[in-house]
């Protein structure tokens, strides 16, 4: 099994043309998506990695968001923004699991054991 690790430091996956060519050129036909934060780069790389084609999973428990004080004034709690920020990628960018079950979709039991 071909595992590849990607760390970026750009908010916009397509800005760095070499991971897109590096998952395609291996083969690579899904992306994990874990990191900080739910709203942001999380969420931009996922709409990303759809957008090009890729089979994209988001690891909601190896994600997260901080809380924000909108426009409005109004300050909204870390957990509501990481909740509705899934709400608005589920089904649409990707399939949203937790940890557990992205092991058990992706019959990664025995490459974690191993």
């Amino acid at each position: 099994m071909l595992k590849t690790y990607i760390y970026k430091n750009v908010k916009i996956f397509r800005k760095n043309k070499g991971i897109e060519n590096h998952l395609k050129e291996n083969k690579i036909e899904k992306v994990v998506t874990v990191g900080l934060t739910t709203p942001h780069c999380v969420s931009t790389v996922t709409r990303m990695s759809d957008n090009l084609g890729f089979e994209t999973y988001l690891v909601s428990d190896a994600t997260a968001a901080f809380a924000i004080k909108g426009a409005d004034n109004a300050y909204y709690p870390a957990k509501q923004i990481h909740t509705v920020s899934l709400a608005t990628l589920d089904n649409e960018f990707a399939k949203i699991l937790t940890t557990e079950e992205l092991i058990k979709k992706l019959n990664l039991t025995e490459a974690i054991q191993s």
